[in-house]
């Protein structure tokens, strides 16, 4: 997929709606060669998915070994909004608690004496972390309004043809 086209499909309202979510799951392959998806807190750059992590995240060793990943995003209501992104991650290991990590864990309902407590008790916990950065390399919106599933694409193709036969 080209640049202008990623760039086309991310800066759709609806993308740029699910691109300001809290969650992601990121899915990789790990070190014992099977799938994983796991879901992790996220932030939107502009460019970049940014999510962070502990430095002894298991997912890290599997992220070196085989750097490429798929990102969903989506909602919970009726019709769903569901944006998929793939690329590779790139790992930067930072001292401290990095910036995205604390807005990215903005959004969650907290009181703000609960988010003195929480940020508190983040950085007596953590030395440092590990940021996954993820450029996209492919991007598709299914809003089931203008973008269906591929496999559904098809089908409703499929119908169409048998239809003007």
């Amino acid at each position: 997929m080209r640049q202008h086209e990623i760039a086309e499909v991310l800066s759709r309202p609806y993308s740029q709606e699910l691109l300001a979510r809290d969650v992601t799951r990121l899915a990789y392959v790990a070190k014992d060669g099977t799938p994983r998806n796991v879901p992790i807190a996220f932030t939107w750059n502009g460019s970049q998915i940014v999510m962070c992590t502990t430095k002894n995240a298991p997912k890290l060793a599997a992220l070196r070994a085989n750097p490429a990943v798929a990102l969903t995003i989506d909602t919970e209501v009726h019709p769903p909004k569901i944006l998929l992104i793939r690329g590779e991650a790139e790992l930067d290991v930072v001292d401290g608690i990095p910036e995205e990590y604390l807005q990215m864990n903005g959004s969650y309902q907290m009181t703000a004496e609960q988010r003195v407590e929480w940020e508190a008790e983040v950085r007596s916990l953590y030395d440092g972390m590990v940021r996954i950065v993820v450029t996209p390399t492919w991007a598709k919106l299914i809003d089931f309004e203008t973008t269906l599933p591929s496999a559904v694409e098809e089908l409703v193709r499929k119908r169409e043809e048998s239809r003007s036969a």
